[in-house]
C-alpha cells in the first residue's frame, strides 16, 4: 500500500490509500475499491471521505484557452466516524460509473489527450483535502466500439480526444467529448477534419458528427453537423448504416455525393 498524508496542514496526519480493483472500467459498469486508512497522533472527527470522479477539461475564454481540472461525480464511501490514533481502517466501496463518462482508453491503450481518473477526499474540521489523481482507463462499449472501428475502415485517422467546457442537448455533463480524426482519402476533398462525439445513457446513445467543410470555388469553408440515435444493444451493422448515412448527408454539395 502507498499511503497519502491528507491534512498535514492541520497537524492531522491522516493517511489514506485508495485500491481499485480494476482501473479499467466501461460506461454503465461498477467502480469496486478499497479505502484504506489510518490515523495520525491524535484523535479526530472524520465528516467524511469521499471519491471524486475528474476530468480535466479544455476551458476558452476570449483568445485563449487553459485547461481546468472538473469534478463530475462525488460519492461518500465513509464517515462521519472518531479515528482513533494510529487505527487502522478498511472501507470498500462500489460506485456506479456514470453512462456519460468519457472514453479514455481504446483496445488497452490511453485515448491520446485524455486525463481521466479519481481522487479521494477526506473531510475533517470543515475544511476538505483532495489526494492525487489516479488514473481511470475508460473503455468504450461495444456499439462505440464498433462505430470508432468503422471510421477506420472508412479511412478516418485518429488525431486526438479532448473535453471541452459546456453543456450539448441531451446531455447531464458540464462538458463533452471530442475525438478528432483526419479525414481518409474517400472524405479528404470534402472534409478536413471529423469530430464525433458521443451522449450516452442507459437504453441509447446520441452520436453528433461535426465536419470542417472544405470550401469551393464560389463557397468558403464551414462547419456542417449530423445527429442519430442507436440503440446501445441494437444491431451494430445498423448503427454503421446510420454513420455512413451522416457523413454522406454532411459531404453532399448541391444535391451529389
Amino acid at each position: 500500500m502507498v499511503f497519502r498524508k491528507l491534512m498535514a496542514a492541520f497537524g492531522a496526519g491522516v493517511e489514506v490509500d485508495t485500491v481499485l480493483q480494476s482501473s479499467t472500467v466501461r460506461p454503465g459498469e461498477t467502480l469496486v475499491g478499497t479505502v484504506n486508512f489510518r490515523g495520525g497522533a491524535s484523535d479526530y472527527k472524520v465528516e467524511g471521505i469521499f471519491i471524486d470522479f475528474t476530468a480535466v477539461v479544455e476551458v476558452e475564454s476570449g483568445d485563449s484557452e487553459y485547461k481546468q481540472s472538473h469534478s463530475f461525480l462525488r460519492q461518500q464511501v465513509a464517515g462521519p466516524f472518531h479515528l482513533q490514533p494510529n487505527a487502522a481502517h478498511a472501507q470498500p466501496f462500489q460506485i456506479p460509473v456514470p453512462w456519460e463518462t468519457p472514453i479514455s482508453a481504446i483496445g488497452g491503450h490511453p485515448l491520446r489527450g485524455m486525463t481521466l481518473g479519481v481522487a479521494t477526499e477526506l473531510s475533517l474540521a470543515g475544511a476538505l483535502d483532495k489526494g492525487d489523481l489516479d488514473p481511470l482507463f475508460v473503455n468504450p462499449l461495444p456499439i462505440q466500439e464498433h462505430l470508432i472501428t468503422a471510421l477506420d475502415r472508412m479511412g478516418f485517422r485518429f488525431s486526438k480526444a479532448d473535453l471541452e467546457r459546456g453543456t450539448l442537448q441531451g446531455s447531464h455533463m458540464p462538458f463533452y467529448q471530442e475525438i478528432e480524426y483526419y479525414a481518409g482519402p474517400q472524405w479528404s476533398r470534402h472534409f478536413q477534419a471529423l469530430e464525433l462525439t458521443f451522449i450516452t445513457g442507459p437504453h441509447s446513445m446520441d452520436v453528433i458528427l461535426e465536419a470542417d467543410k472544405r470550401g469551393g470555388f464560389i463557397s468558403s469553408g464551414h462547419d456542417v453537423y449530423n445527429r442519430f440515435t442507436v440503440p446501445l444493444n441494437g444491431n451494430p451493422a445498423a448503427a454503421e448504416q446510420a454513420l455512413a448515412a451522416g457523413l454522406q448527408s454532411m459531404a453532399q454539395r448541391r444535391g451529389w455525393f
